[in-house]
């Protein structure tokens, strides 16, 4: 991949559909959000209600609860539309343009009380993603973004949305680098590099889920990469990143967000730190 293949005129060319439709999606989710974000902060340090789902994972009142209210939002609003989602699963899975659903990313410091959690929505046409939403309510902040809009930041009591765009590092010894969990990332046999990039990097940290992936699209990082990532974990991130100027991959280097693994860099140090993640160079600048 080339340097025309990422940023932001690049991702422009990706546009499915008019500037109007696309922020309209964006509009009407951060509206929905409004809704969602009240459900998540109702429950959250309360009554969680938590259960195991038959995957083993973790589910609370909350995560159903938002799932639900958007399902019903996005059925009202686009009947044509499908959904993807992590609670009740795929619905009108073959039409043209659907929604990726994840209730409450961070579903572990939800129940654990850590404000780090959130809910995303994105809209894909065609195959390619379009728009996007990261709500967080405990931090009081959103994200958005959408093909050729750029991507947004927005805090409680700041007036407007301000622009966000990746930084301009370029070696990884300047860069902030961030993980999820070292241990898993090892057993997967996916990046036995992983040790050697947090070594090289001039800081790194977990702070993991959604919000590595807002640090990276705000510059205050450079580079986030993990593995078992579901399509509604890393939908939102991904279109996000790429509309701020950065570059996302699967390890293996391809635009897949179903792959399972991930990767979101600045662009400047995409190539260098997969090499290295994958095993496949000892060195970076």
């Amino acid at each position: 991949m080339s340097s025309a293949d990422f940023g932001p005129a690049w991702s422009a060319t990706l546009r499915k559909g008019s500037e109007l439709e696309l922020r309209s999606w964006v509009d009407a989710a951060l509206g929905w959000c409004d809704e969602t974000d009240a459900i998540a902060l109702a429950h959250f340090r309360r009554d969680l209600g938590v259960r195991r789902k038959p995957d083993r994972t973790f589910v609370t009142i909350a995560d159903t609860a938002v799932e639900q209210r958007l399902r019903e939002r996005i059925a009202d609003a686009h009947p044509d539309h499908g959904v993807i989602g992590e609670e009740f699963g795929t619905e009108a899975g073959d039409a043209e343009t659907r929604w990726y659903v994840d209730p409450i990313d961070g579903t572990h410091n939800y129940m654990r009380g850590v404000r780090i959690f959130g809910t995303l929505l994105a809209v894909e046409r065609a195959g390619e993603l379009q728009a996007a939403v990261i709500s967080a309510p405990a931090l009081g902040e959103r994200w958005f973004g959408w093909r050729g809009g750029g991507a947004w930041a927005l805090a409680t009591g700041e007036g407007a949305p301000r622009g966000i765009s990746v930084s301009t590092i370029d070696a990884l010894g300047d860069a902030h680098v961030l993980t999820t969990s070292t241990a898993e990332l090892e057993r997967s046999g996916r990046a036995p590099g992983t040790r050697r990039v947090l070594a090289g990097a001039w800081r790194e940290r977990g702070f993991g889920d959604f919000w590595s992936y807002t640090l990276v699209a705000e510059g205050a990082a450079e580079a986030m990469f993990e593995v078992g990532l579901s399509p509604w974990d890393a939908a939102a991130p991904w279109l996000l990143v790429e509309e701020a100027g950065g570059r996302v991959t699967d390890l293996d280097g391809r635009r897949r967000w179903d792959d399972g693994s991930i990767l979101a860099t600045n662009g400047l140090l995409h190539d260098s730190v997969r090499s290295m993640l994958v095993g496949t160079e000892e060195t970076s600048r």
